[in-house]
């Protein structure tokens, strides 16, 4: 399946910073319309300028997807701002460092889950009918390396883009035929506010080592041909897709990496935009560090 970018339209969540930014930006230079989606309406407001200013069409669509109910009224406000969704991007994803036993089922576990996983199933819930009446679409569904190697510390964040993955693969099988495309998308580290939060982990930085951090605008871009293309699978950087295609030596890799870092640190650390203060003191560092 090929899809022409020009002139189709795209909601893309997760767009105030990171690699929904950086993506936002190459669909609009692709030639598509975007709706942008985050928690920080400043952020959208000055992405979607940026888009303007270079000739693209945006429309900015704050939302906390983090709150049940959110995704089906973002889908409506997007429908309404574009006239229809033809590609679809849930890229909108919240971190969380804790243990197992002392993160358990908690408000910020519930949040995360929420945003990470049912979210971008009510979105396409919202959004795939329509697209498999027109006998055209796309779906894009931002996972992580994290679903296949676990790290210490965030496995409430790696079983969330565990569920996605799962349930983008089943996805595609379900729309087999319907010229609606599916691209599961696993990053691992990618130079982003997440990544900066994630390294506040006591000894990550180990087990993040063996793996040099990607480039947002180099992800982005590999996301657009996807879906230009009908690529059905993304790993970034690509020297993990051996990790993809063994899990089991990824497993033994990345447990062997992490064997220094502290398993026994009984915080819950909420990230993202309105997370914790360690995490937004992480963004601020990544974020004044890009200015400079």
């Amino acid at each position: 399946m090929h899809l022409d970018l020009r002139g189709k339209s795209v909601l893309l969540t997760g767009a105030s910073s990171g690699i929904g930014w950086a993506t936002a930006k190459a669909f609009a230079f692709a030639g598509a319309r975007v709706a942008i989606s985050g928690r920080r309406e400043d952020a959208l407001t000055q992405l979607a300028l940026q888009i303007r200013a270079h000739g693209g069409e945006a429309h900015a669509l704050p939302a906390d997807l983090s709150k049940r109910g959110e995704a089906v009224d973002l889908a409506a406000r997007a429908q309404e701002a574009l006239g229809q969704v033809d590609v679809l991007v849930n890229n909108a994803g919240v971190g969380m460092a804790a243990s197992q036993w002392t993160g358990g089922d908690g408000d910020v576990a519930r949040a995360l889950f929420e945003t990470n996983v049912w979210s971008p199933l009510a979105l396409t819930a919202a959004l795939v009918p329509d697209m498999r009446l027109r006998g055209q679409g796309a779906i894009v569904n931002v996972s992580s390396m994290g679903a296949v190697v676990p790290f210490v510390l965030v496995g409430h964040y790696g079983a969330s883009k565990a569920a996605l993955a799962t349930a983008t693969t089943a996805l595609r099988n379900e729309l087999r035929g319907s010229g609606v495309g599916v691209t599961l998308v696993l990053p691992g580290p990618v130079e982003t506010p997440m990544l900066a939060e994630a390294k506040q982990i006591d000894g990550i930085d180990g087990a993040l080592a063996w793996s040099p951090p990607g480039k947002a605008d180099v992800l982005a871009k590999m996301i657009v041909r996807a879906v230009q293309s009908g690529r059905r699978e993304i790993v970034y950087p690509r020297m993990l897709w051996v990790a993809r295609i063994f899990p089991r030596l990824g497993e033994l890799l990345g447990g062997w990496s992490m064997r220094k870092m502290n398993a026994s640190d009984t915080r819950v650390v909420a990230g993202g935009s309105q997370g914790d203060r360690e995490a937004l003191e992480a963004r601020e560092k990544f974020d004044a560090q890009r200015a400079a």
